[in-house]
């Protein structure tokens, strides 16, 4: 899908499927078309890629009409300015928890080229687009996603007044630091947990924005989720999970077969 195509099935409810990916390599961007996917997850939050590859990846998914969204390392209006004019037709920003960070981000993403005192009074609500200017500015931006990751118990709690600000395109959330802020952590099973990702989701789709969750915990759940709520965004796994969790496995029937001392490993990456 393209920015436009993608944003039209978040917000309408269709469902879209996406993976984490953190490679670079041009072999890698090339087998990931083959699996048919609506979008990339590029994370920066936790993997270091520096600007110019992050450029090269976005441009190259784009190329091939598979949206690249690209979660920047904190709610930083700067860095996610970068993103877009890298390549990034969204930024996914990490840890929201008040208004005013979601304010922030709309600037930055909603809102290009606007910068400084003007841009600034726009967000906190002190004037408005008019003119010619406000047609331009919605047409500038009309490619551009605001996906906000919804990670902890206090961003539950602001959760009606966050989806109040215009030009949310997307929720998604974060289950490992969600789990971890619930006081249950990597229990994704438990009804606390699945309380509040149903909450999640059911106030986004009821403001028409997008709803998901990056997993890798289990396909069933993934399943039950999307089929008991309207969940439509499925992020599955990570290129990094998928290659230590493979690679763990065949090397340790190899070293059974052979004799050796096998290793353990969970296999497991907080993303």
């Amino acid at each position: 899908m393209n920015a436009l195509e993608l944003k039209d099935a978040m917000r309408s409810g269709k469902r879209v499927y996406g993976t984490m990916t953190v490679a670079p390599s041009p072999l890698w961007v090339s087998q990931i078309r083959r699996l048919n996917l609506d979008f990339v997850f590029i994370d920066t939050e936790h993997i270091p890629i520096d600007r110019a590859q992050i450029a090269w990846m976005c441009q190259s998914y784009r190329a091939m009409n598979v949206a690249p969204l690209v979660r920047v390392t904190s709610p930083d209006p700067f860095q996610a300015t970068n993103l877009l004019d890298g390549g990034a037709v969204g930024i996914v920003v990490p840890y929201v928890e008040t208004v005013e960070q979601v304010r922030v981000m709309r600037g930055a993403v909603k809102m290009r080229p606007l910068r400084g005192q003007f841009l600034q009074n726009i967000v906190d609500g002190k004037s408005e687009l008019t003119g010619d200017l406000k047609p331009y500015i919605e047409k500038h931006n009309r490619e551009h996603l605001l996906i906000l990751n919804i990670e902890s118990q206090p961003a539950i709690d602001a959760l009606d007044e966050i989806l109040e600000v215009s030009d949310i395109d997307a929720v998604l959330i974060g289950p490992h630091d969600l789990s971890c802020s619930l006081g249950i952590p990597e229990q994704y099973h438990h009804p606390k947990f699945e309380k509040a990702v149903y909450e999640i989701f059911r106030k986004a789709r009821a403001k028409n924005i997008g709803a998901g969750v990056h997993f890798w915990a289990g396909l069933d759940q993934q399943v039950k989720w999307s089929q008991e709520s309207e969940m439509n965004i499925i992020v599955h796994r990570a290129d990094i999970l998928n290659f230590v969790e493979s690679m763990s496995k065949e090397l340790q029937e190899i070293r059974t077969a052979l004799g050796d001392e096998a290793t353990s490993t969970d296999g497991s990456l907080n993303i």
